[in-house]
């Protein structure tokens, strides 16, 4: 189930990205099909002479600029975004990292004491053996 719903997310997510993405394109041919003339025109290379853009060549420039704004805001939002969840699942790593060695070492502490309790099973068992062994031969 939330696999079927990360995919969802993550459809969701390229989805508007490949929306960002055409949008920045429609803008983009927009501008070169409706000011292609315009940049074709030669220009003036006369010194010290700015030569101002045209009142249309201006807003268009203006659009791709909010455009691409608009688009990389996004784009930057969704990076920002990504850093964070990151920055996250790193905290949460190192924290389940040392967790999991401190498990780990009361596992060996616990394993070491198993051991010697066995020995001294073992060693007291081997005695009460021997003490029985002495008294029937005895």
């Amino acid at each position: 189930m939330n696999a079927m719903l990360s995919e969802k997310i993550e459809s969701t997510e390229v989805d508007r990205d490949l929306d960002a993405v055409s949008e920045v394109e429609a803008g983009i041919r927009e501008f070169v099909r409706n000011d292609i003339a315009y940049l074709r025109r030669p220009v003036s290379l006369a010194p010290n002479s700015e030569t101002p853009l045209e009142p249309s060549a201006e807003a268009t420039v203006t659009n791709v600029n909010s455009l691409i704004q608009r688009v990389a805001g996004t784009s930057l939002a969704e990076i920002e975004k990504l850093i964070t969840e990151l920055e996250g699942l790193r905290d949460l790593l190192h924290a389940e990292g040392q967790r999991v060695q401190r498990e780990i070492s009361g596992y060996a502490q616990l394993s070491q004491a198993a051991m010697k309790s066995t020995r001294m099973i073992a060693d007291n068992v081997s005695q009460w053996k021997r003490a029985a062994d002495g008294l029937r031969n005895g």
